[in-house]
C-alpha cells in the first residue's frame, strides 16, 4: 500500500551538481523499469522521488568518496561482528513504503527483515526502508534536500538516521519521534540502543 508523502517532490532542486527530471504524468516508471534504467546507467546515481520524478547525481569527488568508504568500512566491520543485521553501501537501492527509491550513503537492516524476502527481491532494489541510514553531505548538495530526505526515511520506518556535514563539522541525528539533534564536531557517534556497540569514529571523516 502506497503511503502519501509531503516530500513527494523533495528532490526538485536536488543540488548544484545534479539534475531533477519530472516524468509524470507523461511517463511513470514502475520498480522494474527503474531498476533497468539504473542498470543501464551504472555510472550515474539515480533516485526516484515518491511523486515519480528522478534525481540524477554525478559521481562523488575524491574526498567525499574517501569519507563514504570509511563510514561503510566501520559500519560493515561492526555488522560482521554483531551478526544481527547486514550493512549496505551507497550502491544499494531501497523501495520505501511511500514509493520512493532511495540509495543512502550507508545503511543497515535487521537480518530478520531480510530473511523474509524472496531471492528475487534481494537481487533487486530491496522493498523496505532501512532500520539505520547515513547521508554524507557533498559540497554540491542542498542541505534542505538532504534534511527532507532524512525526514522521509524516518516517516517510512527508519529507527535512526545521521546526516553528516563535513563542511560544517556537524551531524544531525534523526529519530522516529520526529526529533532532530544537532551535534557540533563530535569525535564519535553512538547508535545505541538500536545497534548495540556500534560507534562511528569521526576523526577520519572530518
Amino acid at each position: 500500500m502506497t503511503m502519501p508523502s509531503r516530500h513527494a517532490d523533495l528532490d526538485r532542486n536536488v543540488d548544484a551538481g545534479g539534475l531533477f527530471l519530472t516524468l509524470p504524468p507523461v511517463v511513470r516508471l514502475d520498480d522494474e523499469q527503474f531498476y533497468e534504467l539504473c542498470r543501464l546507467n551504472r555510472e550515474l546515481r539515480i533516485e526516484r522521488a515518491a511523486g515519480g520524478g528522478l534525481s540524477i547525481m554525478p559521481p562523488a569527488g575524491g574526498d567525499s568518496s574517501r569519507r563514504n568508504a570509511e563510514i561503510a568500512r566501520q559500519l560493515g566491520n561492526w555488522a560482521r561482528r554483531d551478526g544481527t543485521g547486514a550493512s549496505f553501501d551507497s550502491s544499494c537501492g531501497f523501495v520505501l513504503p511511500n514509493g520512493a527509491i532511495r540509495s543512502p550513503d550507508a545503511s543497515w537492516v535487521l537480518r530478520e527483515r531480510l530473511d523474509i524476502l524472496t531471492e528475487r527481491q534481494r537481487s533487486r532494489f530491496l522493498p523496505l526502508c532501512p532500520d539505520f541510514v547515513v547521508e554524507l553531505r557533498l559540497p554540491t548538495d542542498s542541505l534542505q534536500v538532504l534534511q527532507d530526505k532524512m525526514r522521509e526515511y524516518m516517516e517510512n520506518g527508519a529507527g535512526l538516521g545521521w546526516l553528516i556535514d563535513p563542511q560544517r563539522r556537524e551531524v544531525l541525528v534523526y529519530r522516529p519521534d520526529g526529533s532532530v539533534e544537532c551535534l557540533r564536531a563530535p569525535e564519535h557517534l553512538s547508535a545505541e540502543p538500536l545497534m548495540a556497540g556500534f560507534r562511528l569514529e569521526l576523526h577520519e571523516i572530518w
